[in-house]
């Protein structure tokens, strides 16, 4: 069914709950595909023992050139990008492949609902505490309570797991290297779907995955991933959020273009936040 790109760095206690979750709690059967970043945590020899297939690198060459990686290897029709930190809730894939039946299109791209332990004002996500590491999560709870956690179907899909199909993810060249190691590239590869016609954005509540929350990118250094973003495609990234993808809000339906005008007033924006550099 699905190809699930995994990039992982020395996270080996989040990777093997990420990938004995989707064994798990799958109703169907997926290729699984790790790159392993460094892995002197054991994370590679646990891989090349666990999987028939991965890539590596020595050092952290981040998310974007990670998934690109492991794209010679995808076999299967759609992509999903996973975090390592995510824990796939029992019917999260079948409850995306219902929603891909019902779309009179293949492109598009569609998302789980995260459930997560604490608060970050992100309206897309359902905000509950089964723990924050490993050693403290409470699968059994988790699992007897995701199901009755309220949240309705919403728009604006960027953040993994998300799921495209396979000739859209090739077509438009799956994450863009130039921004390692991975600040903003969900929105960039949003937006170039978007430029490839994509007009579906759907973040279905009946998938779930529960994430433990930036355990990467804390020890990173960002690229300047919202500078980016303006310099290439000319609008802020806040104004493809409400204006284009409407993030966060009810799904209602296929999208369409901003207003003339409206973009307009965001390329301008765009350039004078460039200019003044903020």
């Amino acid at each position: 069914m699905f190809s699930i790109l995994i990039p992982t760095w020395n996270n080996l206690p989040f990777l093997k709950l990420c990938v004995e979750s989707i064994r798990q709690n799958s109703v169907f059967e997926h290729q699984i595909l790790v790159h392993v970043n460094d892995g002197s945590d054991g994370s590679l020899q646990w891989v090349k023992e666990h999987l028939p297939q991965y890539s590596y690198s020595d050092t952290n060459i981040g998310i974007c050139k990670a998934v690109n990686a492991l794209t010679p290897y995808i076999k299967n029709e759609y992509v999903v990008f996973m975090n390592d930190d995510m824990y796939a809730l029992p019917g999260w894939d079948k409850a995306l492949l219902d929603e891909i039946a019902k779309l009179d299109t293949d492109c598009f791209m569609l998302s789980s609902t995260m459930i997560e332990p604490y608060n970050t004002k992100n309206a897309c996500v359902i905000v509950a505490d089964y723990g924050r590491d490993a050693s403290t999560f409470d699968e059994q709870k988790l699992l007897g309570e995701f199901k009755i956690l309220p949240k309705n179907d919403w728009s604006g899909s960027t953040w993994p797991p998300n799921v495209v199909h396979k000739k859209w993810w090739l077509a438009v060249g799956g994450y863009s290297d130039e921004f390692s190691p991975g600040m903003s590239s969900d929105d960039d590869f949003a937006m170039k779907m978007w430029q490839a016609g994509c007009r579906t954005y759907k973040g279905v509540a009946a998938s779930r995955v529960y994430h433990f929350i930036s355990k990467s990118t804390g020890r990173i250094t960002r690229n300047d991933g919202r500078k980016q973003f303006m310099q290439k495609w000319g609008i802020k990234q806040s104004a493809f959020h409400k204006y284009y993808i409407h993030r966060g809000s009810p799904y209602r339906g296929k999208l369409t273009p901003p207003v003339a005008w409206r973009n307009l007033i965001s390329k301008i924006e765009a350039q004078i936040t460039l200019a003044i550099g903020k």
